[in-house]
C-alpha cells in the first residue's frame, strides 16, 4: 500500500483521501483509515485530535490539489476558450466523480462548518477564476452566471456519468457546454 519511506501522518492524510472520496464522511471510519493506513489507533491520535481534524486536513489537501490542477490549465497557453476547453477535457476519473464535489453531497460534511469551509472556498474560487477568464473573452454575458454555469455543468456532468456507469454523459454535457461557449 504505502512504502515504508511513508510516514504515519501521510499514510493518514491519503488513506483519509482516498475513502473520503470512495465513502464519505459517515462511511469513512477511524478504523477503516487506520486499516488503509496500516497504522495504528495511537499513531492516529499522536498525530490528529480525532475523525473531523483527520477529514479537514484531507479535505484542504484536497481541495489544494484540485486547485492547483486547474490551475495549470487556466494559466497555460491559448486563448481564454481555449484554456477552459483544456480544463474540462483534462484526464478524470469521471466515474468517481469530483473529489471536492462529492463532499457536498455528505450531509455530515456539510452541517460542520469547519469541513464544509474548504469545499465551499475551493469551488467559489473556481467560479470566480473562471469568471475572470471568461470576461477575458470580451462576452456581454455576466461571466459569473457562465462561471457558474460551467461548474454546474461538470459537476452535473460526473452524476449523469456515474447513474449511467458510463463516461459518455460527461462527455456530452461538456461538448454541448463547449457549443455554448464558441457559438
Amino acid at each position: 500500500m504505502y512504502s515504508a519511506g511513508v510516514n504515519a501522518a501521510e499514510r493518514l492524510i491519503e488513506s483519509t483521501r482516498d475513502l473520503l472520496w470512495e465513502r464519505g464522511y459517515v462511511g469513512t471510519s477511524p478504523k477503516a483509515i487506520q486499516q488503509r493506513a496500516g497504522s495504528g489507533q495511537g499513531s492516529m491520535y499522536h498525530h490528529f485530535s480525532g475523525k473531523q481534524e483527520l477529514a479537514l486536513t484531507a479535505i484542504r489537501r484536497t481541495a489544494e490539489e484540485m486547485r492547483a490542477r486547474a490551475e495549470e490549465q487556466f494559466s497555460g497557453p491559448g486563448t481564454p476558450i481555449e484554456r477552459i476547453t483544456a480544463y474540462l477535457r483534462r484526464e478524470r476519473d469521471v466515474l468517481k466523480g469530483c473529489p471536492i464535489g462529492r463532499l457536498t453531497q455528505d450531509p455530515d460534511v456539510m452541517a460542520d462548518p469547519l469541513l464544509r469551509a474548504p469545499v465551499d472556498e475551493t469551488l467559489g474560487w473556481l467560479r470566480g477564476r473562471l469568471a475572470g477568464i471568461v470576461a477575458e473573452t470580451g462576452t456581454k454575458l455576466d461571466p459569473q452566471a457562465v462561471a457558474a454555469t460551467i461548474v454546474a455543468t461538470l459537476q452535473g456532468g460526473y452524476v449523469l456519468a456515474r447513474a449511467a456507469g458510463s463516461p459518455a454523459p460527461f462527455d456530452q454535457a461538456v461538448s454541448g457546454l463547449l457549443s455554448l461557449l464558441t457559438d
